[in-house]
């Protein structure tokens, strides 16, 4: 949790982080990478990672290190000129930071998302699985996006939104945008020479956008499209840090609470605001009919939804959607996220944990026990 006091930002209980680090920062003046820098970047991170922080790095920088590898005087504008320099330039992007960061003795794994792989939720669960594993085997996850097949991000968006997305989808505790800018200000500073630095501010506070102004040369960004990734990583609960990356070990005097650019801030805990989301589904893809054991167990015990506890199965849905959980009478007691469809859910209903995993695992199926997990539940 994010709190301020007098000045200074206490990040407790802090220990996930999405680092967001921006094409103005990782090349060399329209040069292709910085290797330096780069390196000063993994020199940072590698900090961070052995006192004991779990770090999940989005890096831009494929398209202009694409650019200067095939010698182009500019950045193209057509769609499949830009999809071929990203695929040449993430060649270099993913060999740079994993021979870099293996220097500090870390290992890396890439990891090319579209934002239809955290759209679609079978495709964004295996992501999350994936990226799980590689979070507890202390192996740093690269993130770009994957401009080779998705038009999306080239085209209309940028890697903060994809950080901000990451950064939801690992239940991150702080995303960190690094850019070539200070921070939010008031008023664009480029033709507001008296604008002055925002240090905290609300993430979801609509007069944002009426302050940001728009992108840089070498990326796709901006300060509209931070203030968008921080009220999407808010909807998560999770706040948000832009600030510049010119700053001398910037991501440490930011973990020691330093108050560096700008805090976006959450106006609820992240399991709370979580929870508020998961609330707000008026609709469902199905249903789940509890027993009063289980309905006592989640709202007096706080406990998880075991399949125990479930006896009536109803619906179509698949692994991570959104359901509703009610009593004998059909009265609603919870909405979560399901960690089974409703095949599965029919089969490991009213069975015990031990029998859930016989079950399951007779059809190679392999993830949580749980009907819900009590972190992905809203309570009525």
């Amino acid at each position: 949790m994010v709190k301020v006091v007098n000045g200074h930002r206490q990040f407790n209980d802090c220990k996930r982080i999405v680092v967001k680090i921006g094409s103005s920062l990782l090349t060399a003046n329209g040069q292709g990478l910085d290797l330096d820098a780069i390196s000063h970047w993994a020199h940072q991170i590698s900090q961070l990672h052995h006192a004991g922080l779990e770090i999940i790095l989005v890096s831009s920088g494929a398209v202009a290190e694409g650019v200067v590898r095939m010698k182009l005087a500019e950045r193209p504008n057509d769609l499949p000129s830009l999809q071929a320099c990203a695929a040449i330039g993430q060649m270099g992007l993913i060999q740079t930071w994993s021979s870099i960061l293996a220097e500090q003795q870390i290992q890396s794994a890439q990891v090319l998302l579209t934002h239809d792989d955290l759209t679609d939720r079978k495709r964004y669960l295996n992501a999350s699985h994936t990226l799980q594993h590689l979070i507890d085997w202390r192996v740093i996850p690269v993130i770009n996006e994957n401009d080779t097949v998705s038009t999306r991000e080239i085209k209309f968006g940028d890697n903060d939104t994809l950080a901000a997305m990451v950064a939801g989808q690992v239940n991150a505790d702080l995303l960190v945008i690094l850019t070539d800018q200070q921070g939010m200000f008031n008023a664009d500073p480029r033709s507001h020479p008296d604008a002055e630095l925002l240090s905290t501010v609300p993430a979801l506070d609509d007069e944002l956008f009426a302050m940001a102004g728009d992108g840089g040369a070498l990326g796709r960004g901006g300060m509209v499209t931070k203030v968008r990734a921080a009220r999407l990583a808010a909807r998560s609960g999770c706040p948000t840090i832009v600030a510049s990356g010119d700053s001398d070990h910037v991501l440490s005097r930011l973990i020691q609470g330093e108050a560096l650019g700008t805090l976006f801030v959450v106006d609820e805990d992240p399991i709370t605001a979580r929870k508020q989301w998961l609330a707000a589904h008026l609709q469902t893809a199905g249903s789940l009919i509890l027993d009063q054991g289980a309905i006592k167990a989640i709202k007096e015990q706080h406990r998880s939804l075991l399949p125990v506890g479930v006896q009536v199965v109803k619906g179509h849905f698949e692994r991570g959607d959104v359901v509703e959980c009610v009593d004998q009478h059909g009265l609603r007691v919870a909405v979560g996220r399901v960690n089974f469809s409703s095949r599965y859910a029919n089969m490991v209903k009213g069975l015990s944990t031990e029998k859930v995993q016989q079950v399951l695992g007779a059809f190679g199926v392999v993830g949580s026990l749980e009907m819900i997990h009590r972190d992905q539940m809203a309570l009525y």
